[in-house]
């Protein structure tokens, strides 16, 4: 009850025994004791900076069942807005200063929703307005003690104050910094999107051809009959559905968690990804082999039997500029088979881009990805891949079955887009060195094409050990040879011809001039590795806004170190994560790539994604020594499933649902998440109400849930469940 004059006061007969000063001294005993005790609970050892006035932190208790379901239909009762408990109309307003809840630690066991809020209620009660109490030497201390926790508790799920602008971005396609759809001159404009809301979520089992290794925008089976051609293997490009699917991919029989990194790199499970065809197509070639529940992976390719290390190497004596580790970091591997390169390339500190198209070569890229190395399935068709120009220091294609001389050179010319200026691409093929007439032939083919597009060959050797060969060639850093070509065949591309228009566009028979300003990007080769981490890159102009609306050095410093501070104080021990069970790592919204940067130190990777309506940063990304693609979010993303231990959002969410439904975008994040894989959600309190909902009738287990000043933090980790029912085939 409050505290101050009561009828109860009013009504006091006269001649009571208890005078004014008893009461005063009686009153101010009762505040002191309100003080200690509301101090015992805000402790500094417990304060968190960001205290939560609508829905406070809590950690959940998985079900035991995975929450209230129909038997049979994989439908779960979900309540879109979680009830509040109710206030006491009777007590004055309660203050944010006044409600500090303390994190719980990280082996709390959480209490149940009504416990929770019958525990707030009780704790709001006890701290209550002490300024209406004819107490203000308690209130002073009361204020400096939370200045004081505040500076000393660093800021944890949420940035401080000064880093609240790194919540939202600011700058808009008309700036310094265009989006990849403007870019690609492709239509993403807001709609209104009329979401239902629906008390209740009806999951089903995807009912396709391709089982358990469903990916929508590679397996739509209906999209590529009606094809007219297959000559440029149209057929393993994109062809996602008009509507995006909002069924859950099946697991394999038998499936178990994957086995941990680095031993995965050497063994998986079978009943994981139990397809044996690469086995026997490629066994003696040391692919892959059966060795009873395992699939083995000796470290051998095509090119490199004796294994990929010696492979590595010799390309490093054949050419010591490129330098592993430090002057070469990112790598563009082509026809990658299972990876294995890519997968010894980080004992070089080397970061390899691995694709290979979904085909005969049953699962190569799910292999891939199974190891815990970084790929995904593309192929060189009719379209540019998803990544901006010139941002790979090193191209690799060992037998990658692409035929790089025919039709002008356009899929060769695709690699000279991408690779940087000074860049090598190391070529490995029989046509390198065997004598047949047909090798004969093509290399006659690549020499006089690498010679028009101003490549030079640096070296062409064979290795004794595996009995192949390979020849390196180097991109030029300037236009020089350009303007001197007897022919201009290639042509150079038009003004108008952005190199970086990646998102469905169609590749061009065309070369682009290379920068001649020092200060665009391009013109200069990044830092040596680890130094362009943290750096900035040159080409980063104070004068133009960043992001968040900073001056673009700045910008870049400023979120890197917010994500460090996130990591370190939160993400690393307070939510709860084994990190030694997390490799494959997703940030659905990298900006900079702050978020993989703070994980450096880590034995994981991080696909970071720029989504095609956000500021186009992929290129930082890449200058500072990481990667990734453009992806468009109401699309399904060109990966198997199950491959992603977890998956970052950071105000992705509230973004997409302007243009497309969440509930298949939670579809395709449940198809990517391994099972037990985390997904961390940072947005408005709205979006996290809904995704938590969502999440609930996954049965997936919410860990953490918390909201401030309409934004939230959400925490889930899907399980094992799967529904029984199987949706209709169309």
């Amino acid at each position: 009850m409050a505290f101050g004059h009561t009828r109860l006061d009013v009504r006091r007969p006269p001649h009571s025994s208890c005078s004014a000063t008893t009461v005063v001294v009686f009153v101010a005993l009762g505040l002191v004791a309100v003080w200690m005790a509301s101090s015992m609970l805000v402790s500094p050892a417990e304060f968190s900076p960001f205290q939560p006035t609508a829905r406070p932190l809590v950690r959940h208790e998985p079900p035991a069942t995975g929450g209230s379901t129909n038997a049979g239909t994989g439908q779960m009762d979900v309540s879109v807005h979680p009830t509040l408990p109710e206030e006491n109309t009777n007590e004055p307003p309660v203050r944010e200063q006044d409600t500090q809840v303390p994190p719980l630690k990280q082996d709390t066991v959480a209490e149940s929703n009504v416990d929770g809020a019958n525990q707030q209620q009780d704790f709001r009660e006890q701290v209550k307005q002490p300024d209406e109490q004819n107490g203000s030497e308690l209130k002073e201390k009361l204020d400096g003690e939370e200045q004081a926790q505040k500076i000393d508790k660093p800021s944890e799920v949420f940035p401080d104050g000064s880093q609240a602008e790194l919540l939202n971005e600011t700058t808009t396609e008309h700036g310094p910094w265009p989006t990849q759809a403007a870019q690609s001159n492709k239509d993403t404009k807001e709609q209104t999107v009329v979401s239902s809301s629906p008390v209740t979520y009806s999951w089903k089992l995807c009912n396709v051809d391709a089982g358990a290794d469903y990916i929508p925008c590679l397996d739509n089976v209906e999209a590529i009959k009606r094809l007219r051609s297959t000559k440029h293997y149209e057929h393993r490009e994109r062809h996602c559905p008009e509507k995006p699917p909002t069924c859950l991919v099946p697991l394999p029989e038998g499936y178990r968690n994957p086995i941990r990194w680095p031993k995965s790199r050497d063994q998986i499970w079978y009943n994981n990804v139990p397809h044996t065809k690469l086995v026997e197509y490629k066994g003696h070639q040391n692919w892959v082999k059966v060795s009873g529940e395992y699939l083995t992976f000796p470290g051998g390719g095509t090119q490199f039997k004796h294994g990929a290390l010696h492979y590595i190497d010799f390309i490093q004596e054949a050419k010591k500029d490129i330098a592993w580790g430090k002057r070469t970091r990112v790598v563009l591997d082509v026809g990658c088979g299972v990876a294995s390169l890519g997968g010894y390339l980080f004992d070089r500190d080397v970061l390899t881009m691995s694709f290979a198209p979904k085909d005969e070569h049953e699962a190569q890229v799910q292999f891939a990805l199974e190891r815990g190395i970084p790929a995904i399935s593309a192929v060189m068709g009719t379209k540019r891949l998803p990544f901006p120009s010139r941002v790979f220091d090193v191209v690799h294609c060992a037998r990658c079955r692409v035929p790089w001389h025919i039709e002008g050179g356009k899929l060769l010319l695709e690699l000279d887009r991408l690779l940087r200026p000074g860049g090598y691409f190391v070529w490995s093929a029989t046509p390198v060195y065997q004598k047949l007439p047909e090798d004969v032939e093509i290399w006659e083919a690549m020499s006089a094409l690498t010679r028009s597009m101003c490549w030079k060959m640096v070296n062409k050797v064979k290795d004794r050990v595996n009995r192949v060969g390979i020849a390196i060639f180097r991109k030029p850093t300037d236009n020089s040879c350009y303007d001197t070509r007897s022919e201009a065949n290639p042509p150079l591309c038009g003004e108008y011809d952005d190199p970086d228009a990646a998102w469905n566009v169609s590749l061009q028979s065309c070369m682009h001039k290379l920068p001649v300003d020092p200060a665009i990007r391009g013109s200069q080769w990044p830092e040596e590795w680890p130094l362009r981490l943290e750096k900035p890159p040159y080409w980063l102009k104070s004068s133009e806004a960043g992001v968040y609306g900073k001056p673009a050095p700045e910008d870049f410093q400023a979120d890197y170190e917010h994500w460090k501070r996130v990591v370190s104080n939160s993400y690393m021990n307070g939510l709860g994560i084994d990190w030694s069970a997390v490799r494959n790592v997703m940030d659905m919204k990298a900006v900079y790539g702050g978020f993989a940067a703070a994980l450096r130190d880590l034995k994981v990777w991080v696909m970071n994604v720029i989504p095609i309506d956000s500021p186009d940063t992929l290129p930082i990304i890449y200058e500072r020594g990481l990667f990734g693609l453009y992806h468009d979010w109401c699309e399904s993303f060109s990966t198997y499933p199950r491959t992603y231990d977890l998956v970052h959002a950071n105000h992705l969410f509230s973004r997409v649902k302007k243009r497309c439904e969440l509930v298949p975008v939670m579809a395709e994040v449940d198809r990517m998440l391994r099972p037990e894989g985390r997904l961390i959600v940072r947005d408005n309190t709205e979006t996290i109400n809904e995704l938590e909902s969502i999440a609930k009738s996954l049965h997936w287990e919410v860990r953490i849930s918390y909201s401030q000043d309409k934004e939230g933090l959400l925490f889930v980790q899907k399980t094992t469940w799967r529904p029984s029912e199987i949706e209709a085939k169309l």
